[in-house]
């Protein structure tokens, strides 16, 4: 049987290059997999991307940089620490600019929380006991309630959760995908260890920490 090879227009795989900063081969054997069609390389890529990050994630990451990002009219400021295993990579271009897209995310999103594993038990039981009272009010019998409970959770996480909520500049990804596909291209493992925004005349400020991070400096 012969395989027959998908001739990609170079002008293609510098699109796919542009959109997701995965390098120029990899674009090019994604598209060559999609027939030419370029959101189906793009799922390629963010698949492999998280696979990639999910191998390399027990992998140390004491390396890394601390961003800022204040936004215009300097009523709301974020500072940010990202992780990675080398200083080289650290002082990369990519790195530095992973760094800034995600303060930005930061300040416009405003996220509570790091990963879903950093929501205090407290925060938890408060959203599930309100979605339950809610479903439970339509008259729905109690396993579908707890079904209904269980949904809104998961709508519950990519609210407060940095990692979960659609990447600000990119609605098709999360900046858990956006921290994949630069693990992928970097070849080291990258994380968020923690951050802090504030806003003028808020009270309310957030400070948010890894549970990692916080067991470290025990």
């Amino acid at each position: 049987m012969t395989t027959v090879s998908v001739k990609i227009d170079a002008k293609l795989v510098k699109e796919l290059r542009d959109k997701s900063g995965a390098p120029m081969g990899d674009c090019l054997k994604a598209l060559q997999e999609s027939n030419g069609d370029i959101e189906g390389a793009f799922v390629v890529l963010r698949k492999r991307g998280m696979a990639s990050a999910q191998k390399k994630a027990a992998r140390s990451t004491n390396e890394g940089a601390v961003g800022t990002y204040i936004h215009a009219g300097g009523k709301i400021g974020v500072l940010l620490e990202i992780n990675c295993e080398s200083d080289f990579v650290a002082r990369t271009d990519d790195f530095q600019n992973l760094l800034k897209d995600i303060a930005m995310h930061i300040a416009a999103s405003d996220p509570k929380f790091v990963r879903p594993d950093d929501v205090t038990p407290e925060d938890l039981d408060r959203e599930r006991e309100i979605y339950k009272a809610q479903a439970a009010a339509t008259g729905k019998p109690a396993a579908v309630v707890e079904k209904i409970a269980e949904g809104k959770m998961a709508k519950f996480y990519e609210e407060v959760c940095l990692l979960e909520q659609p990447f600000i500049k990119d609605q098709s990804i999360s900046i858990k995908e956006l921290i994949a596909q630069k693990v992928g291209k970097l070849g080291e493992n990258i994380t968020v260890r923690r951050f802090a925004r504030f806003k003028v005349g808020d009270p309310n400020w957030t400070v948010a920490t890894t549970k990692m991070a916080e067991a470290a400096a025990e």
